[in-house]
């Protein structure tokens, strides 16, 4: 444990930081990086010292992303035999003993290791366990990763991965969400060790505010959701008003809409999504050799089922054929795009 950092950010800490520090030196680890997150005055008193310890300051408050992101620059540049960190909280919800067993395992298998806590203890505080079920959720579905605790502080990180970590966006709670986002475009193996649930005053302690940082938090998801929504819209807009004003064929109609919307949705995605530095040309190529099979079946798809169930000139059943066949590709031309065209 000796060329492992500790590294504990902490806004306005009090009495149980001291604890923290004492508990992690009883437990080996002999480098401790603290990063003073703009704390008020008064506060400054329970950031420790010794010949272990090393204290960071940020003048104002950045969030937990920024602070994280400076102790790991300090550690990469000051510490050459590093062999990783782990993060932690200063208000003792994570214990000596669990983070030797997250650096123990990081060391054994070279994982990206979490500490993984049990939300369905009953004195859990609903505000953590409705979070992390949502982010749970959220990640399993649309990034197919299997994630037990998306909010925990406590993490070992092996050294081949913290260049990598500096680089990731985000300077508050959405900062450590990122980096699970950022694991498999970085091809890093993902391990989860169960720790000891622990919270304290009903977690009044926690900077995470639901509401704010939930929407941080899945600010990637939500902008990826409203840029195939805008081009799902342009989709249909266009369709309709081709079939029902000019009398075009569903198959005119639907490649015409395709080509505007498709369009719209790679500039998101690039753009604003994905923020990809992809060559435009590769990205388009890639693009459309998914979206031309994709305009095709669903251009004939709908034409099949028109013809099928005899819906004749009924454009209202018609553009709702094309809708529900449009969601399940779009459920699929999600994964081959965060998996290929996008990937990274």
């Amino acid at each position: 444990m000796r060329n492992i950092s500790v590294i504990i950010p902490s806004l306005n800490p009090d009495q149980r930081l001291l604890q923290v520090v004492e508990d992690v030196r009883r437990n080996g680890f002999g480098d401790i990086i603290l990063v003073d997150d703009g704390s008020k005055d008064e506060n400054k008193c329970y950031f420790p010292c010794g010949n272990d310890i090393t204290l960071l300051v940020h003048e104002k408050n950045r969030g937990k992303g920024a602070a994280l992101k400076t102790a790991i620059k300090y550690v990469i540049e000051n510490r050459p035999d590093s062999l990783g960190v782990v993060t932690c909280d200063g208000d003792g919800q994570h214990l000596g003993k669990d983070m030797l067993s997250v650096c123990r395992e990081m060391i054994d298998s070279g994982k990206f290791v979490l500490g993984v806590r049990d939300f369905s203890l009953p004195d859990v505080p609903p505000k953590s366990r409705i979070g992390n079920r949502l982010s749970t959720l959220a990640f399993a579905v649309c990034c197919g990763m299997v994630i037990k605790d998306t909010q925990t502080g406590l993490r070992a990180i092996p050294a081949n991965l913290l260049k990598s970590m500096t680089e990731i966006e985000g300077d508050r709670f959405e900062y450590e969400t990122n980096v699970l986002l950022a694991l498999k475009s970085l091809n890093a193996n993902l391990g989860q060790i169960k720790i000891e649930t622990v919270y304290i005053d009903e977690n009044k302690s926690t900077h995470f505010h639901p509401v704010k940082d939930t929407l941080r938090i899945f600010s990637l998801i939500l902008k990826y959701v409203f840029s195939s929504f805008a081009a799902f819209l342009a989709d249909i807009v266009i369709f309709s008003v081709l079939i029902d004003f000019f009398g075009r064929g569903v198959v005119a109609s639907t490649v015409i809409a395709r080509v505007f919307s498709s369009m719209l949705n790679f500039l998101l995605n690039k753009k604003v999504v994905f923020k990809s530095k992809e060559p435009i040309l590769k990205a388009v190529l890639k693009y459309y050799l998914i979206a031309i099979p994709t305009m095709l079946v669903s251009a004939f798809g709908v034409q099949g089922v028109s013809v099928l169930l005899k819906l004749g000139e009924k454009s209202a059943i018609i553009v709702l054929m094309k809708i529900i066949i449009d969601i399940l590709l779009f459920c699929a031309n999600y994964l081959i795009q965060k998996k290929w065209i996008f990937k990274k």
